[in-house]
């Protein structure tokens, strides 16, 4: 099985990467292939609205957002890591799963009318894995948190749960201290080992 974890932090080798490659760790010792993209060096800009990605079935926009799409469609689970800023997602992050969360409707399935209505068929992310992880110095996590967990809920993705929400408190002064916060540490732990169980139950069934 293949985790991809992406980084949405604008700082390379902050808490938030920390605590994503705690998980990835814990994934890499119960077999899981493991990689992750940091989007600080990548261009990716907002989804226009243009609804080229209804005819192109890809989206029309050219930038870093291709090749990372392609990385989401080979995993089978997906990490979203994301800092909160003002009790919310950093804009890389949140440009990067608007456009992948709509072009992904028309990139392998459609909207089939059917005479009581529309059907919907499925998403590129049909079934993938996805577990959120935010981290603030103080408080603000769980709105952040539940910005990447409406966007997993509504792209058909499988989520599983924790003993806790996948949050962290790390960051005060901007401090890179994510290993201070021991309970945030077993926490991204025992989400990876809840990843890989998930991953491991579908792929049987």
């Amino acid at each position: 099985m293949r985790l991809l974890a992406i980084c949405g932090s604008p700082r390379e080798s902050g808490n938030t990467r920390r605590y994503l490659e705690l998980a990835l760790k814990e994934a890499q010792t119960l077999g899981a292939e493991t990689e992750l993209v940091w989007l600080g060096d990548k261009t990716i800009h907002g989804c226009k609205g243009c609804y080229g990605c209804v005819q192109a079935r890809r989206c029309v926009i050219e930038d870093d957002f291709q090749p990372i799409l392609a990385q989401m469609a080979r995993a089978d689970g997906i990490l979203l890591g994301a800092p909160t800023y003002h009790a919310s997602i950093p804009c890389e992050l949140k440009a990067l799963l608007d456009r992948a969360g709509f072009s992904g409707r028309w990139a392998c399935n459609e909207m089939k009318k059917a005479d009581e209505g529309y059907t919907w068929q499925g998403s590129l992310f049909s079934g993938k894995v996805v577990a959120p992880v935010t981290v603030a110095r103080r408080a603000g996590q769980n709105f952040a948190f539940a910005q990447l967990l409406l966007w997993a809920a509504c792209n058909d993705c499988v989520i599983p749960g924790n003993t806790y929400w996948n949050v962290g408190v790390a960051g005060k002064g901007g401090a890179v201290d994510a290993d201070g916060d021991s309970e945030g540490v077993w926490i991204m732990q025992g989400m990876a080992r809840r990843m890989v169980r998930t991953i491991e139950a579908l792929n049987r069934t």
